[in-house]
Order: structure tokens, then sequence, then C-alpha cells
């Protein structure tokens, strides 16, 4: 019988909804500000579990919510089962904590279960009262009051108990399966055994260790992955986003416990991550030593040992030429000259081959062919390297950026907020629009750096939906900027006044407006990308029945060129909607915000701007 605890992470995948932004047309949930609440990790206040849109499906646990569940769970199967506690505890442990499991298991065959687990019914030898006994690992004799033995009856002293306990849980989290250290016996020995017979020490690693097991044996629980938090994460697979934010304000992803890295899937983000360790290892080049005419000798490896440097043609080590001119020497023990172009020894050079700077041995051999082999090798490497590092440096960039943009909001919670209800002369509960516009900054520049691994990864000869998903990147990128730009720059005009601003209520609308249409734009971007950008159709277009303007909710018509290669503007994939002109489905752009109204309305329905 299959439990309920047996679920398929892939089906629930499949099967999830998507609501990972928000649930509804009413805006930006005012208790977004939970998501990054720097709150002290040490907090133990269990009750104070963090609930809002993006906890739907998951609760925040602390230690003392994991030992609550723990009771609860171990006394629903003692009464169940008619059975101790500990024994109760000893079955959970067996089966990773499932309930269900337990009881599917113990009411189809009790027996087998109580063999499984070392649960006696009865005595194997019968441990007698009034008389002395040997100890079955020592050998020497004492009373049997100072003997001990678990449900087996195998009798130890309390000193050859203490030792094997003490080793067993020494050795790791196995010391929750202990047994009888008879090796014919296998009854298992619980954690009343372990407070009466071991040190203060070792059960308090014990403990530590039975906390531990009900988040690392069940499925349905994980710690957090950030270094030092202690919060573990009970999550429901199947009822929404794989994206969670701990109580520490770390947010990551449920099934691989990378960062939260959505709209890419989780095997986009493992082979990024393992390009970048790879990389990285590219980008530490090592110099061996420098030599006039500024040739440096490095060890290299993989594809920039082909991009960017060329073998000595005597001992064949990797020279890179930095700058300078063609003749090269190489560096000891071999030091031969040779010319950087054609390879030839330099002793055949001269004034007559093309000087220091040219290489005329060089240009007729590449006329004839000779060169065209090695030069476009050399060339797609080149390529490829320059394309990895645009999309990674975009990528680290945006994560810079989301890393000072969460130092600015927990600047803004604890300082500029309060100082700016003083000046404005408001409560603090009429300025959390400023506080949602820089939890949409720090969640859009997540979402944006991993659109470039997504991007990376984009099919060369798909060219429709690269261009399609340039120009969506394009312009969400655009509507980041102009609320960064908005909420950073031109906010601390009103946080150095000296008194209320006239035109604060402007600047207030004007920001709202832009929280809204930026996560408009991210919203349907990571929903396109989710997608696998379906909406380009095969013969290259956008389809009409998920447009730009659809996929949008309004955009511009045309891309500002951040999110490809290229460094010029992106054409749109699908004609129709220019800003402030009809489309062929009867709407107009705004020019303020893009929103796309009907034909009839000449104010903006998002920013109020005339059209």
């Amino acid at each position: 019988m299959e439990s309920e605890d047996d679920f398929d992470m892939q089906d629930a995948a499949e099967s999830a909804e998507d609501d990972f932004y928000s649930g509804g047309d009413d805006g930006f949930d005012t208790d977004d500000a939970d998501d990054y609440e720097f709150i002290d990790n040490d907090s133990d206040d269990s009750d104070d579990l963090v609930s809002h849109r993006h906890q739907q499906n998951y609760t925040i646990l602390s230690e003392a919510d994991i030992r609550r569940r723990q009771d609860d769970d171990v006394a629903r199967i003692s009464t169940v089962l008619s059975i101790s506690k500990v024994a109760g505890s000893i079955l959970l442990r067996h089966y990773n904590w499932s309930v269900s499991k337990v009881h599917d298991e113990w009411f189809a065959d009790e027996g087998r279960v109580r063999k499984a687990v070392g649960l006696l019914e009865a005595p194997v030898v019968p441990f007698p009262d009034g008389r002395e006994m040997t100890c079955g690992i020592c050998f020497e004799t004492y009373p049997c009051d100072r003997l001990h033995a678990a449900a087996c009856g195998h009798p130890f002293c309390k000193t050859c108990w203490a030792g094997y306990i003490s080793t067993a849980i020494n050795d790791g989290p196995g010391c929750l399966m202990l047994r009888c250290p008879d090796p014919s016996c296998a009854a298992a020995v619980g954690q009343d055994m372990i407070n009466a017979l071991a040190s203060g020490e070792d059960k308090d690693k014990y403990i530590r260790y039975f906390v531990r097991s009900y988040i690392e044996d069940n499925r349905k629980t994980k710690w957090c992955p950030a270094p030092g938090c202690d919060y573990a994460v009970d999550f429901i697979v199947g009822s929404g986003s794989y994206d969670v934010t701990c109580r520490c304000s770390y947010s990551f992803c449920w099934s691989c416990t990378e960062e939260a890295h959505r709209p890419v899937d989780c095997g986009t983000v493992a082979k990024w991550i393992l390009k970048n360790s790879a990389e990285s290892e590219n980008m530490n080049w090592r110099t061996l030593v420098k030599y006039p005419p500024k040739l440096v000798c490095m060890l290299w490896w993989k594809d920039r040992i082909l991009a960017n440097s060329k073998p000595c043609p005597k001992c064949k080590r990797p020279i890179e030429k930095n700058q300078g001119c063609m003749h090269i020497t190489c560096t000891p023990p071999c030091k031969f000259e040779f010319c950087w172009l054609c390879l030839g020894a330099w002793t055949e050079h001269g004034e007559r081959t093309g000087g220091f700077y040219a290489c005329n041995r060089y240009e007729t051999a590449k006329q004839e062919g000779v060169f065209d082999e090695a030069e476009k090798r050399r060339e797609m490497a080149k390529n490829s390297l320059e394309r990895y590092t645009h999309y990674y440096e975009r990528w680290a960039t945006n994560q810079s950026s989301r890393q000072k943009a969460l130092a600015d909001l927990q600047q803004m919670q604890t300082v500029h907020l309060e100082k700016l209800s003083d000046n404005q002369c408001q409560p603090e509960s009429q300025l959390k629009f400023i506080t949602e516009a820089w939890l949409q900054i720090v969640e859009c520049r997540r979402v944006l750096k991993w659109t470039y691994s997504y991007g990376y990864y984009l099919p060369e000869h798909e060219h429709a939906k690269r261009q399609f998903f340039e120009y969506l990147q394009g312009e969400a990128e655009s509507g980041l900027e102009r609320l960064h730009q908005c909420a950073e720059k031109e906010l601390q005009v009103y946080l150095t006044a000296e008194g209320p601003s006239k035109d604060f209520n402007e600047f207030r609308t004007k920001l709202a407006g832009l929280t809204s249409v930026t996560r408009n734009y991210f919203e349907n971007l990571v929903r396109a990308l989710e997608n696998g950008l379906s909406d380009v159709d095969v013969h290259g277009g956008t389809s009409r029945t998920g447009s730009s303007k659809s996929i949008l909710g309004g955009g511009s018509s045309s891309s500002r060129g951040r999110g490809g290669r290229g460094k010029g503007s992106t054409s749109r994939s699908s004609g129709g909607l220019s800003r402030g002109g009809i489309d062929d489905s009867g709407h107009w752009s705004c020019e303020l915000c893009t929103f796309a109204n009907i034909k009839s309305a000449t104010i903006c329905a998002m920013c109020q701007q005339r059209r």
C-alpha cells in the first residue's frame, strides 16, 4: 500500500500551479515585506511563523516546532498501536517519521515489523533477580542490580554499556538505530536506556541526532541551506512553486536546494553552476615568467588554450601574447625564438618578411588555405568564450545589484522609513509602497539574473525564440531600471527634505505605478520562459493566441538590447503594436508605462497618462 508520503516529485512538479508572484489583480501584497524581513536567526519564538503569499505551500520550522511535531507523532503512534513512546519513536525512525507508513506496515504484519525494527514481545534471555551474573562483554561478575539489559534480557554491566553507547554516538547518527551488543541479538536500544546509561555530553549529542533525523529522514522536510541557519522547511509538494523563502531571508529551490532560480529549471542551473566552476579555474591564470616583448607563458586548459594561446613550435608549451611585436621568445630552458603568426624560426624573418609587426609568409599561407582550419577552430573557441563571458558578467552584475538592493531594503526598513515618516508627517503604515517597491526590485533582480543563464543555453539556431527572448528580457530590464531609479534616486529628495513636500503624493502614485507595471512585466516574462517561449510559432513569428502584447501585458515596441549579445536594438518578433499607436487587436500602448489600453480610452488605466 502506498502511503501519503510516497509522492512523486516529478509528477508533482508538472502539476504545480503557477502562483509564484501574486494571486490576483489587487496589486502588490502589503505583507510581502516579510519576505526579506531581517530577523535574528536565534529567535526561538515557535509561534511566529511567517505567513505570506510565498509560503502558502510550506511552513518554516524552528527547533521547538520540530520537537513538538516529534512528540505529537510519537504520542499518536503509541496511542493507536498501544505501545510505549520509546517503542513508538523507534518505529517512526525506522520508517523515516512517516506516521501513515507505520500504520500501514504495522497493521499489515505486526510480527514482521517487530522483527525488522527490533521490538521484542518477550525477553530472549530471562533476567533473574537476587544473584550475581556475568557481563557479556568484560566477563566480570556483578550483582544483578549493577547489570542492565535491553528488551532481550542480555545482561551487561553499566561500564560496558556506557562505552558501547558512547562509541556508537560518536560514530554518528547511526546510534539512533542502536541494537543490543550481543552479536546474535537484534533487540533495539531505546532512548530510555540512553538517558539512563550515557554521559551528559553523549545524551546531548543523541538528542541532536534525534531532532535532526526528523528533518533529514523525512521526505517532506529539509533544512534551509543558508550557512548558519537552523530553520527547517515543511513543504507541500504539488501545491505551487518550488521557490522557498526561509525566515532567515534566504530563498532557495526546494527541489535542488540551490538558490531560488525561477524561471530556470534545476537542470539548467546545475549546468550553469558547473560551467561557472570550470570557467573560474580558466580565469585563474598562473603566470610563469615574463620576457620582452611582453610575452607570457601560462598554464591553460580547455577552450582558453585554443582561443588565446599558441604552442611553442619547439617545446609545445602554450604561450599567450598579450601585446608587443611578433617576435616571441619561449621561456627557459627552451628559449626558442619564433614568429607569432607563422610559427617559423625568427632567424628566417626580417624586413623582407614584414618586419616585427607583420609576416608576409603568414599572409601567403593563409591565402593558400594552409591556416584555414586552425584559424577557424581558434575563432570558434574565442567566440564561445566571449559568449560565455557576456552572459556570465551580466548574471554576476545582477547578483551584485540584488545584494545591494537587499542592503538598501534593510536600511530602508530600519532607518529611512522612520526618517521619511517624520519629514512628510505621515505614519509608516502609509509608506509601505516604498517597501513594496524595494521588495519588487530584489525579486526582479533575482529573476533577471537567471534569465541570462536561460539565454546562454537557448539554442543558437532557434533565431525566432532568441529574438523574442531578448525582446522580453530587454523590456523587463528596462522597466526594472525605471523602478530602481525612482526608488533609489528620486526618493532621496524626500529623505533630505526639511519638511513635507507638496508633490510627495505624486511620487507615491508614480512609484506604486512603476512597481505594478514592473511586476506585470516580470510575471509574464517568467510565464513565457517557463512555457519554453511557446508563443513563438514554428515559422519564426509570434502566434496569434499569444502575442507579444499579451505576454507583456502591454509592452513597448522595441527592446533596449540588454538581454542579448548584440549591443544594438532588438526588433520585435510580431508586428502590430507600436508605442502610442493602435495594434491589430484595437489596443494602444501608453507612452509612459507601456500598458495596453482599449481603443476608446483616452487616459491610461494604469498610470493615468493622457493619450
